[in-house]
């Protein structure tokens, strides 16, 4: 028997219908799992770019004072206090408050600030606070603005229970002058290390309450959003009431590509919620939330 040299028509036709089917649905598959893959990657770091920017949000809005949350149009300055309008306000594209400075709260070895002032030893001039170093408390306030100018004469104190009207935290961009209205009081430090006098000119803390427990802040915190660039900062290191806008602190690029940033408060709790575009994937975008209390 001779041996056989090549294909028979039929078996050329079986590999050519044979190799046909494998050629379209062997290309869509691999395409599909190749599709899979991209989506499964932008996905994933939409995820995570996501979760990072309310945790970085989260973290610092912890540590806020709580009726000091506002609002705001980066397009006219107009604010509104964030408890008295408890929708998510498209509109506002700017969440600011002011912080407590925690650092200091909690110092190195014991609080540079002890958040007590002493009523019987305390006088319309001066405010004594037991175990408070304003010395290190300064500092550390320069060290922590980048040694930008700020020291422990830019800071306020927020009395604990007094009356919080949002309007007289300077937010308007105008600085407090007078003790007796102001929600944060504006303080420098006094001639011991336990002491805060008043820090504006001529004012003392004479006809106002001073209450026995405070916090202590140096600086507001501001979070804009820029819908036309997608891009979300922070801004800090700015004294409301000194007269200054969040615009007169130091700005940080927090996140890009973000493509909705919203906030509302349910009473004292806030809730935010970031969502994250891919420029790889057309109107897609990922959404996290959190609520802060």
């Amino acid at each position: 028997m001779k041996n056989r040299l090549a294909f028979t028509m039929l078996e050329l036709v079986f590999v050519i219908v044979i190799m046909g089917i494998i050629g379209k649905f062997g290309v869509e598959f691999f395409a599909q799992t190749y599709n899979n893959f991209i989506y499964s990657k932008i996905n994933e770091s939409l995820q995570a770019q996501s979760e990072m920017a309310v945790e970085i949000i989260a973290k610092r809005l912890q540590f806020r004072i709580k009726d000091s949350i506002i609002r705001r149009k980066s397009s006219d300055n107009t604010f509104v206090s964030l408890a008295n309008d408890t929708n998510y306000g498209d509109d506002y594209n700017i969440l600011e408050y002011v912080g407590v400075d925690i650092d200091g709260f909690r110092g190195d070895l014991a609080p540079l600030w002890s958040g007590i002032i002493d009523l019987d030893l305390s006088s319309k001039t001066t405010l004594k606070s037991p175990e408070t170093n304003t010395t290190a408390l300064n500092n550390l306030i320069q060290t922590l603005s980048h040694n930008s100018g700020t020291t422990v004469s830019d800071s306020a104190l927020y009395f604990i229970g007094s009356d919080s009207d949002i309007n007289n935290y300077g937010w308007d961009g105008n600085a407090l002058t007078t003790q007796t209205n102001s929600v944060m009081h504006p303080i420098k430090a006094g001639d011991n290390l336990d002491e805060f006098n008043s820090s504006i000119a001529g004012v003392d803390f004479g006809g106002i309450d001073i209450y026995e427990y405070y916090q202590l802040a140096w600086s507001a915190y501001a979070f804009e959003h820029n819908p036309t660039t997608k891009e979300l900062f922070l801004y800090y290191d700015y004294q409301p009431w000194n007269g200054e806008l969040f615009t007169s602190g130091q700005k940080n690029l927090l996140m890009k590509n973000v493509s909705t940033f919203r906030f509302k408060a349910v009473g004292s709790v806030v809730k935010i919620q970031v969502c994250v575009k891919s420029d790889l994937m057309e109107d897609y975008s990922l959404c996290k939330e959190k609520t802060i209390y």
